[in-house]
């Protein structure tokens, strides 16, 4: 499998030219590094891949012969997409679950506001208004600085963007529940300590919030892992939109759209496996204690 990492950066600035340079380098440096390794550690292109020991002759030979590197570079930006978008849904769900539970009226109204937008906004749609939208947004919002250059948003980062709000969404409501069903006492033992309210936070309430929102989250990353398909509509070349264009040009549709099925219950079968493996350590962990 070959794959190019380019990092790109437009500045009007000059003095952040040398900063772009340095990130430009360390990116090529780590991926100079990583690549081979990553090459040979390949369970599907590399030389002990799936499709290199049992489909070389085929379709899903990897290489110029066949289809092998392009699907499999798309199941890697799949789970990479899905990776990205978990901790960005994570942390904006936990903060629109503290504003929906905060004293502050508006904080409250701002938090339902949120959740109701795009839990109700279909996600393809959420995803258009972000890849097409954003740059116009941000086009306005430089137009003051002298910045007249059209803005481009990468078709990755709009799927995480888009996936990640709309995820936040539905974990702030786990998130709320779990909060809700922690004693208030808990918050009050810390103040007895002497535990300011982050400490509490931080050493009381996150461990025994992240116990019981476990199976409400893992619920919620299955649907994430389903909706990274969607990003094939803006052009993002992930399983389906690999597994299409090799229909298309093979004429051999349902062969490629069921191996995208096989490797979507891939990545649902090893998260299953994981999230169970996480929640026996979170029980463990409240017997001990």
């Amino acid at each position: 499998m070959e794959s190019d990492v380019t990092v790109t950066a437009e500045t009007t600035t000059s003095f952040l030219a040398p900063f772009w340079a340095l990130l430009d380098s360390m990116a090529g440096t780590i991926w100079a590094i990583l690549h081979p390794v990553l090459i040979a550690m390949d369970p599907l292109c590399g030389p002990v891949g799936v499709f290199s020991l049992f489909f070389s002759n085929g379709v899903l030979a990897c290489g110029d012969t066949g289809w092998g590197d392009d699907v499999a570079s798309g199941f890697y930006v799949t789970a990479s997409l899905a990776i990205c978008t978990l901790p960005l849904g994570l942390v904006i769900g936990f903060f629109i679950a503290l504003a929906k539970q905060s004293d502050e009226p508006f904080l409250r109204s701002a938090g339902d506001i949120y959740t109701t937008i795009f839990r109700g906004l279909p996600e393809l749609l959420t995803l258009f208004i972000i890849y097409f939208g954003l740059p116009l947004i941000l086009e306005l919002a430089l137009s003051p600085f002298g910045r007249t250059e059209p803005v481009s948003i990468n078709p990755f980062v709009a799927g995480m963007v888009a996936i990640g709000v709309v995820f936040s969404a539905y974990c702030s409501e786990v998130l709320q529940s779990a909060f809700k069903a922690i004693p208030h006492g808990q918050y009050e033992g810390g103040d007895a300590l002497g535990l300011h309210r982050g400490q509490t936070m931080r050493l009381v309430i996150i461990p025994q919030l992240i116990r019981i929102a476990l199976p409400g989250l893992g619920n919620l990353w299955m649907t994430l892992l389903k909706d990274t398909a969607l990003v094939s509509a803006i052009g993002l070349p992930d399983i389906l939109r690999q597994a299409g264009i090799a229909a298309k040009v093979t004429k051999q549709a349902f062969f490629f759209y069921g191996l995208a099925c096989i490797l979507f219950l891939l990545l649902a079968i090893l998260s299953s496996f994981i999230f169970s493996w996480i929640e026996t350590k979170a029980r463990r962990a409240e017997v001990r204690h």
